[in-house]
């Protein structure tokens, strides 16, 4: 203890967002629905996906620290950065290293995988933002959503802890909010069914989305919707839409 690092002023007001998005499709065969996965396994990759969270990182006011990233066999990809407020970056003035302690981090991990007997595939994306002090992850929302073809996404927001202001009264949250939907598009929100259940008194806010309309020729892989009978088309449609609904509602339905 001899070295200690000299701080800022500490701020323990946490704020983690989780944001899961699924991505439904029919692959009919068995090597579809494996020529599906390799797809997505390449489209979504490892470096796909730091490229797209250095961004996130840049759009809620953050400097990446530090990355790890890692693809996996079979299938999926993770990454893992150490982020810090810009206004908290580490510096050394000759004598002695001032810098900020956060908890601020962001992961993504990526898994794809089909169903066993109906031939429908689903691509799901975990990423979780956690940041300390001022900054929020919020308001990247819109960017992820539109990254990923997103069929069924359901977000957590919860700020922890406190600050004070300059009178000393804590402060519990810095920011309004009454919905993760305030910090969503009214184009993108247009395209979905969503539902909020929020605990204000404790400052937690739950989202999930459902996409409203399914555009069959969209969700087929490899397979031209005008080779399809009708009541195949409404048997693929049906198996889509029970996939989402159960995805959605969090609990098997049919």
């Amino acid at each position: 203890m001899e070295n200690k690092l000299k701080l800022y002023g500490f701020n323990n007001l946490t704020k983690s967002l989780s944001f899961n998005i699924y991505d439904v499709c029919y692959a009919k065969t068995q090597k579809e629905q494996q020529d599906y996965i390799a797809y997505i396994d390449e489209q979504y990759n490892s470096e796909r996906i730091t490229d797209i969270m250095t961004h996130v990182t840049e759009m809620i006011g953050a400097q990446v620290l530090s990355i790890s990233k890692q693809d996996y066999d079979p299938q999926g990809a993770s990454a893992t950065f150490l982020i810090a407020d810009d206004t908290m970056i580490p510096f050394n003035n000759g004598n002695e290293i001032v810098a900020h302690l956060d908890k601020s981090h962001v992961t993504v991990h990526t898994y794809p995988e089909f169903h066993p007997d109906n031939s429908i595939a689903t691509f799901r994306v975990d990423i979780d933002v956690a940041t300390c002090g001022k900054i929020t992850p919020l308001t990247a929302l819109d960017y992820l959503i539109g990254s990923f073809d997103s069929d069924i996404i359901t977000m957590d927001y919860r700020v922890r802890g406190f600050t004070r202001n300059i009178k000393g009264e804590k402060l519990f949250i810095d920011h309004d909010i009454t919905s993760i939907q305030d910090y969503i598009d009214k184009d993108t929100l247009r395209r979905y069914d969503a539902v909020d259940i929020n605990v204000y008194d404790s400052n937690i806010f739950h989202t999930k989305m459902l996409i409203k309309e399914l555009y069959l020729q969209n969700y087929l892989f490899n397979t031209d919707v005008d080779e399809l009978p009708p009541y195949r088309r409404l048997e693929i449609s049906t198996a889509l839409r029970r996939e989402m609904i159960e995805i959605f509602s969090g609990r098997n339905v049919y």
